[in-house]
């Protein structure tokens, strides 16, 4: 398996990739293929990365800017995230989340947050005090990793792409 940034012509896998993976799952209302479509066409869509084996796309993961407080501080946000059905479970996911940190990390980014399940994104060090606070998510569910030491305190807002 290899890992690296999407080409054009990974577009429709990447679309399809999306829908298939999170057309299960109850929490899903089934806007994260058109989500990433649309960080893409603004240009926000800061760092693309797939999981290919023998030229077959495994997986998809998505990073762009968050603001805190309304400011940009150079915090990324990690999702959505896309792993094909049948190879859940397999670390291809982890292994996305790990290499997009580490890019992350080298572009001098100060950090990353999600909206996610705390028991599989601890794995990564992501924390949830409860001093980052997201709307409409409980407080739990905000979770962040700082590249910095710096911690995080306030509202977390991620692109208008991701609807309210």
């Amino acid at each position: 398996m290899i890992i690296r940034s999407e080409q054009i012509t990974d577009i429709p896998g990447i679309h399809q990739l999306t829908t298939d993976a999170f057309a299960p799952k109850s929490f899903s209302d089934g806007t994260e293929p058109q989500i990433i479509d649309d960080l893409r066409t603004t240009g926000d869509l800061t760092l693309s990365l797939i999981a290919e084996q023998d030229e077959l796309l495994l997986g998809h993961v998505a990073f762009s800017l968050v603001t805190i407080n309304e400011i940009d501080k150079q915090w990324y946000g990690l999702g959505p995230i896309s792993v094909t059905p049948d190879l859940q479970g397999e670390g291809i996911g982890s292994a996305l989340i790990n290499k997009g940190l580490n890019i992350l990390r080298g572009k001098g980014a100060r950090g990353c947050a999600l909206v996610g399940d705390p028991n599989y994104y601890s794995r990564f060090g992501f924390i949830s005090d409860g001093n980052l606070r997201c709307i409409g998510f409980p407080d739990e569910h905000v979770q962040w990793i700082s590249f910095n030491g710096e911690s995080p305190i306030g509202q977390l807002a991620f692109n208008p792409a991701f609807g309210d």
